[in-house]
């Protein structure tokens, strides 16, 4: 069984609690993402157009991984949008790891609204080639 199952969003499941960055957020958007593993880890893909890094909060406890992206691009004064693809509501994706991920590990970088974050697995969690005797 893959441990990529041991990720798990938040809204199918009821979050143990809700951090303090999150709970002034209001309305909040849930942003694509992709999530691949290897043998060492997971790669983690999170689309965010419009978020800086000033923006950007990433939180990792022993139980969720949690990306908050607050937008800072305010419209300017007298100008009418005609159309607007997104919304200005923040960005929120907490994905439940249920332990597997080494938290002083996590490694992130954001480019041009793409946030890439390398998850290593605990030690526990790695295969291990076994000697036999």
């Amino acid at each position: 069984m893959s441990l990529l199952s041991s990720f798990v969003s938040s809204r199918n499941r009821v979050p143990a609690s809700t951090s303090a960055a999150s709970q002034d957020l209001g309305p909040t958007v849930k942003p694509a993402y992709e999530l691949s593993e290897t043998a060492e880890g997971f790669a983690l893909t999170v689309y965010l157009p419009g978020i800086e890094h000033a923006g950007l909060d990433i939180q990792a406890d022993a139980e969720n991984l949690t990306v908050i992206g607050r937008r800072t691009w305010k419209q300017p004064e007298g100008w009418t949008s005609l159309y607007r693809e997104s919304d200005d509501a923040a960005y929120e994706l907490v994905l439940g790891h249920e332990g597997v991920v080494d938290l002083d590990k996590i490694q992130a970088e954001l480019r041009d609204g793409v946030l890439r974050v390398a998850l290593a697995k605990t030690e526990a969690v790695k295969p291990r080639k076994i000697a036999v005797s």
